[in-house]
């Protein structure tokens, strides 16, 4: 499973801790709202259930008390409701619609010793307060308040606290998003530089007046892009310095073994075998020290210009007495004209080419086209393909693919490829290898367009 990126972290992280706190204030504030309004609500009703029994038991006095006028005469509003027991009767106002039912027994049991008692209960699925008040020994009143109203408001401050968390964790993992975009800017400043450098612009570089607070990690990277164009430098100009040097005896060497191939017939059979192999391995070395020297120089800015790369890439194929036919362009039947180094791109294709005859068992297909801003050139081959491990290396100096081993090919320097990738990204930009549909490998080459 991919890890999520770090603004994904610091954001969720923001919004995880809003959502906490708003939701633990939002709990707490309830409670003690609660807590209140349901305190203040009994002592109403208490106070409200002693008026009323005093005025009751004023009226129950007389001789024939009218028990029911009495309860109709108290002010109990329209969620309040008194009933009255007097010697195991009930007595309400109007008809009973469960209100005495909603009176718990251990309630009346309480009254009835003589203790006025509270209890909270629900009738008909609404909370309410029920109050008993001992008037005499054989009559208790009970005060039923409902809390109906204070239900209701409880429900509508619990929605309310519930839409203020959520907007507060909201508002969390926006501050958490700007907050990681803010900070992460000198990151992305980095990442930029290090991903030009890392196609070969060595002249990126931070911006230390930008960020003074990362003013430590700027110096540290800039003085690191200094020592690392300095030895790419130095090993530019050992490898310039070494391969030149080399051609002057190389030179002499390939003149010498000219004279004895051309005396290859006076010489014994012996001898003639060593003259040969001689001459390859001078020819094969010629071909490494040019190799080096293309490296050396491969960093250099492009000289570009209009090329026809159809016409080169024609032109190359003669070179190595293959068919122009394979020389396929999809620019509607024209010629397609690149602003691009010509010397480079002809030795992209031949080292293509040659890479696909040594190793991949000569090429099919060479196209070009242009697409998104963007040229791309393919050589395919009727080769075995690359191994994914080969994939990620080949690219590289020096490095031969096992196919070529394979196949009992030894004169390759592990350059020629190298090289296409360096003058891709000479041009600002890449080369890479797939498997070409129905076997074989296809080598790809993009380079931006750029507007004469």
């Amino acid at each position: 499973m991919r890890r999520a990126g770090l603004r994904t972290r610091v954001t969720a992280g923001f919004a995880a801790g809003a959502l906490f706190l708003s939701t633990a204030m939002a709990l707490v504030s309830y409670q003690l709202t609660c807590d209140s309004l349901l305190d203040e609500r009994e002592r109403t009703a208490v106070r409200a259930a002693y008026l009323e029994a005093a005025m009751v038991q004023s009226r129950l006095t007389a001789d024939r008390p009218d028990i029911v006028e009495t309860l109709r005469s108290l002010n109990t509003g329209e969620n309040r409701r008194a009933v009255i027991r007097r010697n195991g009767t009930w007595y309400a106002r109007s008809a009973d619609t469960g209100i005495t039912a909603a009176i718990p027994p251990q309630l009346q049991q309480l009254v009835e010793d003589g203790r006025p008692a509270m209890q909270r209960v629900r009738t008909d699925g609404i909370p309410a307060v029920v109050v008993g008040v001992p008037l005499s020994g054989s009559t208790t009143l009970y005060h039923v308040d409902s809390l109906i109203e204070l239900d209701h408001t409880l429900r509508v401050l619990g929605l309310v606290l519930t839409v203020v968390a959520i907007i507060t964790s909201a508002a969390g993992a926006g501050i958490g998003w700007y907050t990681t975009r803010y900070t992460m800017h000198p990151l992305r400043s980095v990442a930029n530089a290090a991903q030009e450098i890392a196609k070969g612009d060595l002249t990126a570089r931070l911006d230390a007046a930008t960020e003074p607070d990362l003013a430590q990690l700027t110096t540290s990277f800039n003085d690191m892009v200094d020592q690392l164009a300095r030895r790419i430098e130095r090993d530019r100009r050992f490898a310039a310095d070494v391969s030149h040097e080399l051609r002057s005896p190389l030179q002499t060497l390939a003149a010498a073994v000219s004279v004895l191939a051309r005396r290859r017939e006076h010489l014994d059979e012996r001898t003639a075998t060593a003259a040969g192999l001689v001459a390859d391995e001078v020819t094969r070395f010629q071909y490494l020290v040019d190799n080096l020297l293309e490296l050396a120089r491969s960093d250099r800015p492009p000289d570009r210009g209009p090329v026809d790369v159809a016409k080169l890439a024609r032109q190359v194929c003669r070179a190595r007495q293959l068919p122009e036919t394979l020389v396929e362009s999809d620019d509607d039947g024209t010629e397609p004209i690149w602003l691009v180094d010509r010397r480079r791109l002809e030795q992209v294709l031949s080292n293509l080419l040659d890479n696909a005859t040594k190793y991949g068992g000569g090429p099919s297909a060479i196209r070009l086209g242009r697409s998104h801003g963007r040229y791309h050139l393919e050589v395919d081959d009727e080769g075995p393909g690359v191994t994914p491990d080969d994939k990620l290396v080949i690219f590289d100096r020096f490095v031969r693919g096992r196919t070529a081993g394979a196949r009992g090919a030894t004169e390759g320097s592990g350059l020629g490829l190298a090289i296409v990738a360096q003058h891709a990204a000479a041009h600002g930009g890449e080369a890479a290898v797939r498997d070409r549909p129905g076997g074989g490998a296809r080598f790809r080459v993009e380079l931006p367009e750029v507007a004469p």
